[in-house]
């Protein structure tokens, strides 16, 4: 191969990286018996958790994961610290001391509207579905960052996996294909947790606080911030005194780094290419390189 021709070669694989790295799978239009074309989600109403764990428990069943111990004494000790979602724990409830009293808080991935950690997939191993849920495949490299780009530090990385893969909560996504609501939903005996579309489930959030204005804080969280999320809480206080960040402002995330973002899958595609043009250019040099001493070997013995 000379050098004309390894330019061209270069030049037309580099052209059809960009070209696949952007352009995103169109997302499932399948809904199950949940006949409505708009996004779900979930309704948290943190004035009716009691902590009692039960939506942990029913998270761990549903995808198959190490069953929590929620009896009593264990939840003394769980209580005590502030825990995080996991690879093996999508869903956790976590307890707030508040100017008033206790606030017990469910928390889980918040399917943004328009996920920063989706938009930063560069294998698209993240999904955002036509019905709101953010998926995740075992397409996933391990690249980790879905992890960095999400505000709400959800994505989980498997570090002890031999393939290393995301994971997080699906708001139960294979249950909804098939017309039955979150575990997690199922098992709240208080209907702290409420599932439908997310239009339903803000109608319901401000008839609450309209209808209680002295229990509700007069704003259901997730409605704007970040440009919108299917998980929404309703709380008595602040939000920030439960554990929820308020200086995320109203912007979508993807919005902030989208030259970057799509930058990235070039970058990759363009990278292998790059190395394998480069390690065959040295190849060449080398065969070349040889002959020439073998020719000027052979010039010398004749004289």
């Amino acid at each position: 191969m000379n050098r004309r021709t390894f330019l061209k070669v270069m030049g037309s694989a580099v052209a059809g990286a960009t070209c696949g790295s952007l352009i995103r799978p169109a997302a499932s239009g399948a809904q199950g018996v949940f006949d409505a074309n708009e996004f779900f989600g979930i309704l948290i109403d943190t004035t009716r958790c009691i902590g009692c764990r039960l939506c942990e428990k029913a998270c761990a069943e549903v995808n198959y994961l190490p069953n929590p111990d929620i009896s009593e004494k264990a939840n003394q000790a769980v209580f005590k610290t502030k825990r995080d979602t996991s690879v093996i724990e999508y869903t956790v409830t976590n307890l707030y001391e508040t100017e008033k009293g206790k606030v017990f808080v469910p928390w889980r991935c918040m399917h943004c509207n328009q996920p920063a950690c989706h938009s930063a997939c560069i294998v698209y191993a993240l999904e955002k579905r036509e019905t709101g849920h953010v998926t995740w495949d075992k397409r996933c490299i391990g690249c980790r960052l879905c992890m960095m780009s999400c505000p709400f530090q959800i994505p989980k990385h498997t570090f002890q996996e031999p393939a290393a893969v995301i994971q997080k909560c699906n708001l139960c996504y294979g249950r909804f294909l098939q017309g039955i609501v979150p575990g997690c939903v199922e098992a709240c005996p208080t209907e702290a947790l409420m599932f439908g579309t997310r239009r339903k489930l803000l109608e319901e959030g401000k008839r609450r606080i309209a209808q209680n204005p002295g229990r509700y804080i007069n704003h259901i969280y997730g409605e704007f911030e970040i440009g919108g999320t299917s998980t929404m809480y309703l709380s008595a206080v602040p939000f920030d005194q439960i554990g929820l960040r308020t200086d995320l402002g109203l912007k979508h995330y993807p919005e902030y780094s989208m030259v970057y973002l799509s930058a990235i899958p070039f970058i990759a595609g363009l990278t292998p290419i790059a190395m394998l043009g480069i390690a065959h250019v040295i190849r060449m040099a080398k065969k070349d390189a040889k002959e020439e001493h073998h020719d000027h070997h052979e010039e010398k013995e004749k004289h």
